[in-house]
């Protein structure tokens, strides 16, 4: 049987080289920029990007999300999160809502309520997810699932960036809840700690304001 002291050497050498392959793997990790555009080459906001490469899926801890009702609408309205996530739904109005999706995605029905439900709602497939309330029907949110663990969302200047992405080859993808079609995907690579950058353009169909807030 080792001595005490023999297997606290060998527990420190392995947390050693534990931390050494973690700063070898930062390191090697970059930052992707990338800036999305609509048809008329205005910054689009609100845009879901991430990167799809050999072994991609699962690599990142699932996140928890939240999605908030207030002042009758939801905040934010576009969510974007990795397959896995669990996101709740705090009611912060001082009415109820009727939260509910009839997406393929993730079907699900979160019956009148106020409050914080005690169970987040698991989003286990990949895709759109469309969101409503049964009570005040100009409520409306999306949420965008993706079987990556490297992705963002793009903000009001139309610019998104992907951090602790590894060294690779990978695809960019693109999503926008009023895009027309499917945006073309881009090759993007990474070598060393270099951070790239790239460009989406999505083509959008004609759609009307959201609207507001009732008062």
């Amino acid at each position: 049987m080792a001595a005490p002291n023999d297997i606290l050497s060998a527990v420190k050498k392995a947390i050693t080289l534990a931390w050494a392959l973690v700063a070898c793997l930062h390191a090697h990790a970059a930052s992707v920029s990338v800036s999305v555009a609509d048809n008329q080459g205005a910054p689009l906001e609100d845009a879901a990007v991430w990167l799809v490469g050999k072994g991609t899926a699962g690599q990142r801890p699932r996140r928890e999300g939240s999605i908030e009702q207030m002042n009758k609408l939801f905040v934010p309205p576009v969510t974007v999160v990795q397959v896995g996530t669990q996101v709740k739904f705090p009611n912060r109005d001082e009415v109820r809502h009727h939260v509910y999706s009839f997406s393929p995605a993730k079907r699900f029905e979160i019956k009148l309520y106020s409050g914080t439900p005690a169970d987040p709602i698991l989003f286990d497939k990949p895709g759109e997810v469309v969101l409503g309330c049964n009570i005040h029907d100009h409520m409306i949110a999306y949420v965008w699932v993706v079987d990556s663990p490297h992705f963002a969302k793009s903000g009001k200047d139309g610019t998104a960036r992907i951090d602790d992405v590894p060294a690779g080859e990978y695809e960019l993808h693109a999503w926008h809840f009023a895009q027309a079609s499917t945006p073309a995907r881009a090759a993007v690579r990474i070598a060393g700690a270099e951070n790239p950058r790239a460009t989406v353009a999505i083509t959008l169909r004609p759609m009307t304001p959201r609207p507001a807030s009732p008062k």
